[in-house]
């Protein structure tokens, strides 16, 4: 037996094959290779000399059964026996450590060889280059070149192999220099790596260049200059190459195809994307699980869950849902398409999961608001030996957040730090958004200030919600601060950014800087044009509003639900009735969008604004939709205006049973009762609301005077400057009044005499504030006032003589509708 075995050594010695045929030949031989290696070790102790092939071979056999210690006393043996300089030795020592040490050892016992022959050269690049080692593989390739060393065709393609992987274009130039020069530019694998090169780095042209100069061309040449083509977007050149194939020798492989479908993916024509799936199973390719990926994408983008099912179906018959990918991408697809039981079970018949397919169900669940359905996936993926990751984590404080749980969300927080990871900007900005869409907007801005300590920059999703806290608190310094932010990061670009700004510089009350923004962006949006036309009705400008509508469709934007309620919203803010009713008129008819409850929402507040009461009651009689609290909330607000009693009950009736605690709805009723003196009835309405537990509504204003917030309160006159704020009030009261202004009692719900409502006229809270503003008003700057309620006309008329009087511009926000006040004029032009 040991001879026999010796004799097999002695032929493995004789035949000088590459490592991979070497272990093939070993897998023949069994439980063999360990004997051998006992044969060896016995023989050597006996102290048979044994010559470089023998050694080699040893080394290979060790390299082979992972025999970590024995491998390095051959190491000691040769080196001992001055055999070290032997190449096949040399390479026998590099596979060896390579495989059972790692590759840093490898590198190591390369450098300290004596001297190197070319063939131990390329085999330390192919070595790097099998554990990623691109730099170092580089560095070898460039040494080689400086030693007047010959690379092999095969190290060649694996540097430009590198050269891509790297983008190093420069390097890789001079490589197809040394390609040239060495006379392999008719090598079809060089050529082929190169137009791959060159793909990788960008460069198209020379891509083409690389390809037309080809004298023969393989299916793999095909392939990569289809590739380059469709990954960069040049989508016409890669049919063009594609076509050229079908017409040559050589016909398209799954690769071909993938390569197209690949490449309509990533630039979005996901229509294609289904049409090229068809083609392909018509000329005889099917699908595999990389086309099935991209065919999924395509589904979500266009949310076309029939489709989606079909190719569910599809992946069943082939036994396609091994795939890890195509079984996340099924679960991904049903997740966005709603239909969380389906992705469910999708996700307990999938063969694998890989941590993606555990994150696509967290995140839906999470998104969904089933949280703690998707904090219990998050238990059941630990059982099953994953770990969360960032991803994960991410996932679920953005659920909480989102749903409104922010302490949950910051427990989440913390729970990822305990893991080990480190929140990153996508966390912070799930926390942002969260609270902003939750209206704490306060909190999103402390949550922006925390995460810009811990120096983590934003990105444009959160540039997008910071702004969008901005708007809703009005704070229009904080607001620029945050653009000028966005200008400095080069985020102004986004269109989602820009569009935050335009909405908070309207919803801040500076709509000129909001249509200068939106003016500078090269081309707008449906949202930016949605934006801009919204803060044009919430200024009563119906008429730039209609202007811009117009511009919008010319530019070839069509208008969609919400670009209407906007346009619907600054016909009622202005008054503009017959405009109002040709735009309803067109939505359907013109524009293929069915009317909302928020549109006929609209109708309601403008026709009864305008006074057409008995028209608003036939509309809400005749309109297809169950009227809700907006439709009775606009009736009750115009029959107040108009003092309609009748309307005004029949709306309130309809509200006191819709929103039972909206104080707001008793308020308006009991201020109409006021206004008619049926103080019995008023009293009535009060008694309802204790009964219901309805507490009255705090009034309040506020102004901001350089970075900080004074805040007037209707309950309490708390201001430390409150005694200057009223003598100065009362200084312009007295002016005004020389100017015409009659102070408007009607606007005093109380059973008082006039004299004393003209008294409680001057604590109203838009007075106290605007009154504050002018005392400490430096400059020209405008006078910005926010005030939680409709501001009374008799506000509203003081404003305006105060305009006139201080020669200043006055802007005061109440509710969702600004007044822009100059020269005793209003742009709302009293409609509101």
């Amino acid at each position: 037996m040991e001879s026999t075995l010796w004799l097999l050594l002695l032929g493995l010695a004789r035949s000088d094959v590459g490592w991979s045929s070497f272990s093939e030949e070993l897998k023949e031989f069994r439980e063999l290779p360990v004997q051998i290696l006992e044969v060896f070790d016995e023989l050597h102790c006996k102290g048979m000399v044994f010559d470089a092939r023998i050694f080699a071979v040893a080394l290979r056999v060790c390299t082979y059964v992972l025999d970590l210690w024995l491998g390095v006393v051959i190491h000691a043996c040769v080196i001992k026996r001055a055999l070290d300089s032997d190449a096949r030795v040399q390479r026998a020592l590099m596979n060896f450590y390579e495989r059972c040490w790692g590759i840093e050892c490898a590198n190591r016992v390369f450098n300290e060889m004596p001297k190197r022959e070319d063939v131990v050269w390329n085999e330390a690049v192919k070595l790097n280059m099998k554990h990623e080692q691109w730099i170092i593989a580089l560095e070898l390739f460039q040494d080689m070149q400086y030693s007047c060393v010959k690379a092999k065709g095969t190290t060649t393609v694996r540097v430009l192999q590198a050269c891509g992987k790297l983008k190093a274009l420069a390097l890789g130039k001079q490589i197809h220099a040394h390609v040239l020069r060495s006379g392999m530019e008719s090598s079809v694998p060089i050529c082929n790596i190169l137009i791959s090169m060159y793909a990788k780095n960008g460069e198209l042209e020379l891509a083409g260049a690389v390809f037309n100069l080809m004298e023969d061309r393989n299916l793999i040449s095909w392939n990569s200059i289809i590739s380059a083509y469709a990954s960069f977007g040049f989508l016409d050149d890669a049919w063009n190459q594609f076509h050229k194939l079908e017409s040559s020798t050589i016909e398209p492989d799954i690769i071909t195809w993938n390569c197209l479908l690949s490449g309509h993916t990533l630039n979005g024509s996901y229509e294609d994307v289904l049409a090229i799936l068809r083609m392909m199973q018509t000329s005889g390719i099917q699908p595999n699980s990389s086309s099935i990926s991209c065919g999924l994408q395509s589904v979500i983008e266009l949310g076309l869950l029939p489709h989606g099912k079909e190719i569910h179906g599809y992946v069943m018959r082939h036994d396609l849902d091994y795939d890890v990918y195509v079984g996340t991408s099924m679960v991904d697809m049903y997740v966005k398409s709603d239909c969380l039981d389906i992705a469910q079970a999708v996700f307990n018949n999938l063969k694998s999961k890989n941590i993606c397919t555990w994150n696509s169900l967290i995140s839906g669940y999470s998104f969904k608001g089933h949280l703690q359905v998707a904090e219990n996936l998050v238990g059941q993926m630990e059982d099953a030996g994953i770990k969360p990751d960032i991803v994960t984590w991410n996932s679920m404080v953005s659920g909480y957040s989102r749903w409104g749980h922010t302490e949950k969300a910051l427990d989440m927080i913390h729970q990822m730090k305990l893991s080990g990871l480190t929140p990153n900007v996508i966390s912070w900005t799930a926390l942002i958004s969260g609270c902003s869409q939750n209206e704490k907007y306060r909190e999103s801005l402390q949550f922006f200030i925390q995460m810009q300590e811990k120096g983590i920059e934003p990105n444009a999703a959160t540039m997008s919600s910071v702004l969008q806290s901005c708007g809703g608190l009005s704070l229009l310094q904080k607001g620029k601060e945050i653009h000028c932010l966005t200008v400095k990061n080069g985020m102004t670009r986004d269109v989602h950014v820009a569009t935050a700004i335009i909405n908070m510089y309207n919803k801040s009350g500076d709509w000129r800087t909001a249509h200068k923004v939106f003016k500078s962006i090269h081309k707008n949006s449906l949202a930016s044009y949605n934006c801009m036309i919204m803060g044009f009705a919430m200024y009563g400008l119906g008429k730039e509003a209609i202007s811009l509508f117009h511009e919008m469709c010319s530019n070839g934007t069509t208008p969609d639900a919400i670009t209407f309620t906007a346009i619907l919203s600054a016909c009622k803010n202005s008054g503009l009735v017959n405009e109002g009713w040709e735009f309803f008129d067109k939505m359907s008819g013109d524009y293929n969008v069915t009317p909302k409850i928020e549109h006929y929402s609209c109708m309601v507040d403008l026709l009864g604004r305008a006074g057409y009461l008995d028209e608003t009651w036939d509309f809400i009689q005749k309109m297809p939709l169950k009227p809700d609290a907006t439709i009775w909330g606009a009736l009750l607000c115009s029959s107040r205006i108009h003092e309609n009693i009748e309307y005004a009950e029949i709306a309130a009736e309809n509200l006191f049973e819709l929103e039972p605690h909206n104080s707001a709805n008793y308020v308006l009723m009991m201020n109409l009762y006021a206004m008619s003196n049926r103080w019995k009835d008023l009293d009535h309405v009060k008694e309802l609301m204790n009964s219901r537990g309805v507490k009255h509504g705090q009034g309040w204003s506020w102004t901001q005077i350089d970075h900080t917030v004074h805040h007037f309160s209707a309950e309490q006159s708390t201001h430390p400057d409150c005694g200057e704020i009223y003598f100065e009030l009362y200084q312009s009261i007295s002016q005004i009044k020389k100017m015409g202004y009659v102070p408007d009692v009607s606007c005093v719900y109380q059973n008082i005499d006039d004299v004393e409502k003209e008294k409680v006229l001057l604590s109203h809270t838009e007075k106290l504030a605007i009154t504050y503003g002018l005392m400490k008003r430096q400059g020209s700057a405008p006078i910005r006032v926010i005030k939680n309620s409709r501001v009374c006309s008799d506000c509203h008329t003081v404003a305006k003589y105060i305009s006139m009087l201080r020669n200043c511009e006055i802007i005061i926000k109440d509710g969702v509708r600004f007044h822009h006040l100059s020269k005793g004029n209003c742009s709302c032009k009293d409609c509101w």
